[in-house]
């Protein structure tokens, strides 16, 4: 939608309406999706994969939030937010519910299959928008045996070889500044950051085939966007596409200590996890590209400065200039196009986050974040510490305090409060429970 989740509804999962305005579990019907801004502007519109913006409760029958209500001429792929990738529940072509698979149905093979059915179906000349959104990488672990031994070898080495691996990598890349230390976060893990040789043999190797699972979950997918770039060739469309990648919101800690390990090496350099605001939460891989420059080695650059999931929308409409067809406030976004042709520095500006009260607040170079609601705030400068290292709100009471202000204020115009911080599952059973007895 172009705006911050709690505003449309979705401030927690789909998991349980809450009935209160930031928390509806699915997205409101009030604001346009992409989906229906591109089709006003005249798009043919396709979406293949998760979708996970529909309240659970409405799985077994269409209750106007699909993906074919909300903009989507085609649809193929899962509504929930998690499941098997050899049998996930509910997959949906359009508005048909789909409960037979072939006994070599792979999610991850049968999303991409579907996305290239589309651009092949695509009629000639006419725009095209298309969403594939991926599972994998994604807990629960699953890939073919045989892609899962192609990559065991690389992680038997373990975490610590690897993570420096890769913080070497990243700086051979400019991703990191060349001087810049690998940072460990003991804090995260009860006070002493583990290593490979704190970990029993049978650790060591369920660790590392769950790390060949996880790669080969994410090859899977590499191989399925090469055959996307391929249909689209096939089509002559690919000089005249322009493709935006991004992942996740983080690695997940989900599923024990090992786990914790995987989404620790998966996040290196960044502190902590999927949840929570902190980098290590809130930081996606982003890359924007034209298809006429598709595997080139040149052209290509890296840049530091910060983005926003609000930015997509604004981005869609400025790349193909279309106007936002909905009569409501201007969207808080920007388009990341002027920044992207020529480098252009993007204007400072205050960005807000909040989940399962995992609160942040990003202004300019300074951040102040706090695990959950019952935590202190921290006050990093992330031009010195983007790691989140070393807390600064004593050294800078005033900025914690002018930043906790301004988060406030959002919060309260955003739908955010009351805070929650219930686990999981007591948090659906409290709200079904208190919906219950409103009723009665």
């Amino acid at each position: 939608t172009g705006r911050y989740q709690h505003t449309v509804g979705m401030g927690w999962m789909t998991a349980v309406d809450e009935h209160r305005p930031g928390y509806r579990g699915q997205i409101t019907d009030s604001v346009p999706t992409i989906a229906e801004v591109m089709r006003a502007n005249g798009y043919r519109t396709y979406m293949s994969g998760k979708w996970h913006v529909t309240v659970d409760e409405a799985f077994d029958a269409p209750n106007g939030s699909y993906p074919t209500q909300r903009g989507f001429d085609q649809y193929y792929g899962c509504l929930s937010g998690g499941g098997s990738y050899y049998t996930p529940t509910p997959v949906y072509r359009n508005l048909t519910r789909i409960k037979d698979f072939p006994k070599d149905y792979y999610y991850t093979t049968a999303i991409t299959d579907s996305a290239t059915a589309f651009i092949r179906r695509h009629p000639a000349g006419e725009p095209m928008f298309l969403y594939v959104a991926h599972y994998a990488p994604h807990l629960p672990l699953h890939a073919p045996a045989d892609r899962v031994e192609k990559c065991r070898p690389r992680y038997e080495c373990g975490f610590d070889v690897l993570r420096q691996r890769r913080f070497e990598r990243q700086k051979e890349l400019g991703i990191v500044p060349q001087d810049a230390q690998l940072p460990v976060f003991p804090q995260e893990f009860g006070g002493k950051h583990p290593a490979w040789a704190d970990l029993t043999p049978e650790q060591q190797a369920q660790w590392t085939a769950d790390m060949a699972t996880y790669a080969a979950m994410i090859e899977i997918m590499d191989d399925g966007i090469g055959r996307l770039v391929d249909a689209l060739r096939s089509r002559g469309m690919l000089d005249n596409t322009v493709f935006i990648f991004l992942s996740d919101n983080g690695a997940t800690l989900e599923g024990g200590y090992l786990n914790q390990l995987r989404a620790d090496l998966s996040n290196t350099p960044y502190r902590s996890y999927k949840q929570w605001t902190f980098n290590g939460g809130i930081s996606a891989p982003f890359i924007l590209t034209r298809g006429s420059d598709w595997g080139k080695e040149a052209g290509g650059r890296i840049s530091r400065q910060t983005g926003h999931i609000i930015d997509i929308l604004p981005t869609c409409l400025d790349l193909a200039s279309a106007r936002y067809t909905a009569s409501a406030d201007a969207l808080p976004g920007i388009s990341l196009l002027p920044f992207a042709e020529d480098e252009t520095k993007l204007a400072d500006r205050t960005l807000f986050f909040e989940h399962q009260s995992s609160c942040a607040v990003i202004d300019g170079h300074w951040k102040l974040v706090r695990a959950d609601r019952r935590s202190p705030w921290e006050l990093h400068d992330l031009s010195t510490d983007p790691y989140e290292l070393h807390d600064l709100s004593a050294i800078h009471p005033d900025k914690a305090k002018e930043l906790e202000e301004k988060w406030t204020d959002w919060a309260k115009e955003s739908d955010v409060f009351p805070l929650e911080d219930l686990p999981w599952g007591e948090r659906i059973r409290y709200y079904k429970e208190k919906k219950n007895t409103e009723d009665l």
